[in-house]
């Protein structure tokens, strides 16, 4: 109210967890989804009269799991893949009305307290996947950069973000090879 309008509604609100597909209850499973996805999708409804009048930005932070799945992560990646199809979805229905959809998958977020996540379940699990980004072999991105990129992303009204680039090839591969795909995710995570 004090600024008068609303031009861009970032879905920044998630968490990650760690532990096995198989010790994951189905309760975990939902609970993730209502953080990840659900709220997301509430966020967006009530910005989205505003940012339908101004021609806004809805500018969704995925991870890089919305567009591969990894190991030891849970529920985490059938999460954010929810979270790309309801940017697609986004895009696709609302585009033509003037709204910008932003996907960001980003890798793991340096911080500078280095933390590891508790473990879901019974897992056993090895210890880099409890770090970020669940022990592939990427260096961490400053935040700093994340946000100068996702804002250029924005001026140019980019469907996608993701960072770093470098990894958009291993998702073609996947996409065309998966096994190939399958194979790079193992040999590339901890």
């Amino acid at each position: 109210e004090r600024f008068g309008r609303l031009d861009v509604l970032v879905n920044n609100a998630g968490r990650s967890m760690r532990g096995g597909v198989l010790d994951t209850t189905p309760e975990q499973f939902r609970d993730l989804m209502e953080l990840n996805l659900i709220a997301l999708v509430r966020c967006t409804r009530a910005a989205m009269p505003h940012l339908l009048e101004r021609c806004g930005h809805v500018v969704n932070i995925g991870s890089l799991a919305s567009k591969s799945a990894a190991r030891w992560v849970g529920a985490y990646p059938a999460t954010k893949f929810a979270v790309a199809a309801y940017s697609q979805q986004l895009r696709l229905e609302l585009g033509p009305k003037g709204l910008h959809v932003l996907l960001v998958c980003p890798g793991p977020i340096h911080r500078d307290a280095p933390r590891l996540y508790p473990l879901e379940g019974e897992s056993d699990i090895p210890e880099a996947a409890r770090r970020p980004g669940a022990g592939v072999r990427l260096n961490t991105i400053a935040p700093e950069k994340l946000t100068a990129a996702i804002l250029r992303a924005c001026r140019r009204r980019k469907p996608e973000l993701i960072v770093p680039a470098k990894v958009r090839m291993l998702f073609g591969i996947a996409a065309f090879c998966p096994t190939l795909g399958d194979w790079l995710v193992r040999k590339n995570t901890g």
